[in-house]
């Protein structure tokens, strides 16, 4: 614990935390002291070298967010643009054949995080364990890379887990439209040490802010070598480990013919899973209406101590949903959120996930508002270890997040978090502080460029939406690929 001057900060409604849960103090005090909170409450009795008073807002602990979008997202590229196979999500066999290449640069990938990374703190994302996606990349992702990754977090002041994601192979799509797989797994094994010795030379860079991971990219991807040493390497360094799992049945489907066991069972048969693993997305199990078939696949993970990452809104995108966020829970079975894709805007995905897990379960008392609010900051925190995250109480880390309240969108405030669940948005999101520091007041960022950094983001995008032709089954000009909404004049 570091010490430093005392800040006492002041709101309309400030979310403490006691007894294992948050609690809403109207009028509240918060006193911070260095990197850590040391009063949540009314009426703090010492002495404060300075003042913030957020006025009519709601302080509330920072978002943890599992599966952080640190890229240009490609996936809304496929909103109506579908099936994914037939639209460069999947590599045509020709492309593989020519040999793949990088269609970014050093310093575009550079550019990319470091931007993303700026959006996430706009929209009150404290912690975050980012992605990106490898359909573009020549292989998996690099060291070098993500050592300008943390340059950029320290730069902006974002806590983040780090680790570049590896592979072993990828799906390909013949000329007839039928998918198979390709592997290298000497590659993919290389990879994964190129990873660990990350793992190793960053851990505890920059202080507390840059801690490390695995990041196997995607359960169909991976080799049970390529798993186990996997497991054995984040045991030994004592790193979260993120596989993508359960999220599409084109994954499940592959796992379990080439496996011979569903995603779970594989994993479970492995050694894999235990506490500290994230699981995205965790939609598509032995349960799901399209595959129903027996089984034990969420019992696996509730036993493990594995987490869900719950991403509601990427997956609404693609026409699936958790069944269900309620079930799961009740099971005993950890469930953390990730943005995943653009916009990085928790108000929206926590706002979608209780609609969706009321429509699951067919009833309005399935999901509260406090059950999503507790799985984007208790949920993450868990997920990781860390108890010092995700709430704001004497002994945990100052990161929180000061969100405007009484604005004409909001309508009549009652309760803060509940309005926040009907109207909230990413942009009410005013200043945000990280380990004690702030890293953004009144919306702005230090040092961030906005509208030029948004400029040089939309040319990067468009250039790479140009190269999707190479990459797409058959080679159609961009307009085939991307349909119009409407007839362009």
């Amino acid at each position: 614990m570091s010490a430093g001057p005392r800040t006492l900060l002041t709101a309309r409604w400030v979310l403490g935390h006691d007894a294992g849960r948050h609690q809403l103090l109207r009028d509240g005090e918060l006193v911070v002291e260095g990197d850590r909170v040391i009063f949540a409450g009314r009426h703090f009795p010492g002495e404060v070298q300075s003042r913030f008073d957020a006025g009519e807002a709601l302080i509330a602990p920072g978002f943890i967010d599992l599966d952080a979008l640190a890229d240009l997202d490609t996936t809304i590229l496929a909103l109506d643009n579908q099936p994914g196979w037939r639209k460069g999500r999947v590599w045509p066999q020709s492309y593989q054949d020519a040999g793949p290449v990088e269609m970014y640069s050093a310093a575009e990938l550079a550019f990319q995080k470091k931007h993303a990374f700026a959006q996430l703190i706009r929209n009150g994302v404290t912690s975050a364990l980012p992605i990106s996606s490898l359909f573009y990349r020549e292989w998996g992702e690099t060291v070098e890379e993500f050592e300008a990754a943390a340059d950029a977090a320290m730069s902006l002041g974002l806590r983040v887990w780090l680790g570049p994601a590896y592979r072993a192979g990828h799906l390909l799509v013949d000329d007839a439209g039928a998918i198979s797989e390709f592997f290298d797994e000497a590659r993919g094994l290389a990879e994964l040490e190129n990873a660990i010795r990350f793992c190793r030379d960053h851990a505890g860079r920059g202080g507390e802010l840059v801690s490390a991971m695995l990041a196997p990219d995607r359960i169909e991807t991976c080799t049970p070598a390529l798993l186990r040493r996997t497991a054995d390497a984040g045991r030994e360094l004592g790193v979260p480990v993120r596989l993508h799992c359960c999220q599409s049945l084109l994954e499940y489907q592959t796992v379990l013919r080439l496996r011979g066991m569903t995603p779970p069972e594989w994993l479970d048969s492995l050694g894999f899973l235990r506490p500290g693993v994230l699981l995205p997305h965790g939609v598509w199990t032995n349960e799901s209406p399209a595959i129903a078939r027996p089984g034990r696949d969420l019992e696996i993970i509730a036993a493990s101590g594995a987490s869900i990452v719950h991403c509601p809104l990427v997956m609404a995108r693609g026409g699936t949903m958790l069944r269900s966020f309620p079930k799961l829970r009740g099971m005993g079975i950890n469930i953390g959120l990730g943005t995943d894709t653009a916009p990085p805007d928790f108000f929206l995905n926590m706002q979608l996930g209780l609609m969706l897990a009321r429509i699951a379960e067919g009833s309005p008392t399935a999901c509260r508002s406090e059950d999503m609010l507790d799985a984007a900051t208790l949920g993450g925190a868990t997920a990781l270890g860390r108890g010092d995250l995700g709430r704001l109480q004497p002994g945990a880390k100052a990161d929180l997040i000061v969100v405007e309240l009484g604005r004409p969108q909001h309508g009549q405030v009652i309760d803060p978090i509940q309005t926040l669940m009907v109207a909230g948005q990413g942009r009410d999101v005013r200043d945000v502080m990280i380990d004690g520091a702030w890293v953004m007041r009144d919306r702005v960022i230090p040092g961030v460029d906005e509208i030029a950094d948004a400029a040089r983001a939309q040319a990067q995008f468009d250039r790479l939406v140009a190269r999707y032709p190479q990459r797409t089954l058959g080679h159609p000009p961009v307009a085939e690929i991307f349909s119009s909404s409407y007839p362009r004049a």
